[in-house]
């Protein structure tokens, strides 16, 4: 198409296509007596357009001499920004994704005032039909040997391209030659979900959770530490699209000490840090546990996800370090939670041991907050990636009424047959007036807004409930 022909001054806008994530971008040109001018690409405007903000870093053009030059069809693990800058192709993609649209085709021509973006896993393919055409793309990841590819063949019989130019009769390499029939394509999956601190209370309810998923790998401490300092490296993170962070130093009293000061800061802000920059350097979706701690329990109402936080001790202070750094992450979650019950040792099993052997235990009462089990996470988590919900931060708690440990504590008691009354409530002051190691200070009220989440379809179990059915399982 010769420049003069070029469609001048047309809006920016977008198109979809039938292949989910593959959209055609309208760009305005400038022209006049000298040429024409186009901004090939532009953040700002391009992603209130629509476009993914799918963060490039590198610019490739590929220079075709003749007509009827032909290439593809190849499908990179990653996503493409295509354009022309001289002449004019017929484009061809092919959807090669796992999934029910696997297969699916779409054709169109691109000129100068035409771009595609096309997404992970499709297909792209052209055919110039124009001399001295430059195809110009933006890719957002750098080519690896030890990246998936998946292939087509661009005479493929199911896809069935309508070629403007007979492929017998244009210039295509042997390689391109002898990619295979579709029915034999190997489809580019999806990209994968890590969990780390998998051997942990969360992290056993993640894989639970996530367990059913395809390409969800977990990670124990042992396995990958967000402390090490070759964490960058230990993966190829352009194949992930989630990060569930489940490991943290969450020994409070711990903490207060000088080693354990220490490793809450190396696991809750100095790895969380290593995490946000993988995250933010590959497009990474990162998810994040918080905790009530990082506030100081003063307020008469639930906390909000917008409160400032006023961290009352040290793990408190890693915590919302960790937060204020997860929160620069452009696809992150941060999920705030308090009172967390899982397996192995907790405060309902210990009640209910103290139950079961005759003792009457003495249990603060002038904290409030409300228990939350480690399934509800995990399945409170999967809900926010798999939904698509807006990033930030959300509180996720067991619902229902506000108890006191003390009350917990005697409901753990009817529970199991025993007598509520044995346990006896006293101050917090009082509890730990007789304590020999350092103790961190607690937040007298725990208790979280659950209105955000709920907003985004989540129904948050009763805690009332899920003690029940804890201790009908435990015992």
């Amino acid at each position: 198409m010769a420049d003069a022909e070029l469609a001048f001054g047309k809006a920016l806008s977008r198109t979809e296509t039938p292949i989910p994530g593959l959209v055609v971008f309208e760009l305005p040109v400038h022209g006049d007596a000298r040429g024409w001018f186009k901004e090939n690409w532009q953040r700002e405007k391009m992603t209130a357009a629509g476009l993914p903000d799918f963060g490039p870093v590198q610019n490739n053009i590929s220079f075709n001499d003749a007509v009827g030059t032909t290439r593809g069809i190849h499908a990179e693990p990653w996503d493409k920004w295509v354009s022309v800058a001289t002449g004019r192709i017929f484009g061809a993609w092919v959807d090669l994704r796992e999934g029910p649209t696997f297969g699916a085709v779409f054709t169109t021509e691109l000129d100068p005032s035409r771009a595609i973006f096309v997404p992970r896993g499709v297909g792209n393919s052209y055919q110039t039909l124009e001399p001295d055409t430059a195809y110009t793309y933006l890719v957002n990841d750098h080519w690896s040997p030890d990246a998936s590819y998946s292939f087509l063949n661009l005479a493929d019989e199911t896809a069935a391209i309508e070629w403007p130019i007979p492929l017998a009769d244009v210039e295509i390499s042997p390689k391109d030659l002898a990619h295979p029939r579709l029915a034999d394509v190997t489809p580019i999956p999806p990209k994968k979900t890590l969990v780390l601190g998998a051997a942990g209370q969360l992290g056993r309810a993640l894989r639970t959770a996530f367990g059913d998923s395809v390409g969800v790998e977990f990670a124990t401490r042992a396995e990958l530490d967000v402390t090490e300092a070759d964490l960058a490296t230990a993966r190829r993170w352009r194949d992930y699209g989630v990060i569930v962070n489940a490991s943290a130093h969450t020994a409070v009293d711990v903490a207060e000490t000088t080693e354990g000061r220490q490793d809450a800061w190396a696991a809750n802000v100095t790895g969380v840090a290593a995490l946000a920059r993988i995250a933010t350097a590959n497009g990474i979706t990162l998810v994040h546990v918080s905790s009530d701690y990082v506030f100081d329990g003063t307020l008469d109402r639930p906390y909000r996800e917008d409160d400032p936080v006023r961290p009352l001790g040290v793990y408190g202070q890693t915590k919302a370090a960790g937060d204020a750094i997860v929160a620069t992450v452009p696809r992150h979650y941060i999920v705030r939670t308090s009172w967390v019950i899982g397996e192995g040792k907790n405060f309902v099993r210990t009640m209910a041991s103290l139950a079961e052997r005759g003792a009457h235990p003495r249990v603060v009462d002038d904290q409030v907050g409300r228990l939350t089990f480690t399934p509800e996470i995990a399945r409170g988590i999967r809900h926010l990636v798999d939904s698509g919900a807006p990033y930030g931060t959300y509180n996720l708690t067991g619902n229902g009424a506000p108890t006191s440990w003390a009350d917990v504590a005697r409901e753990v008691f009817r529970l199991t047959g025993h007598d509520p009354q044995r346990v006896t409530g006293v101050t917090a002051t009082e509890y730990f007036a007789t304590a020999t190691a350092p103790v961190a200070p607690r937040p007298a009220n725990s208790v979280l807004d659950l209105a955000k989440i709920t907003a985004t379809g989540f129904d948050a179990e009763p805690a009332s409930d899920a003690l029940a059915r804890y201790l009908a399982i435990a015992t």
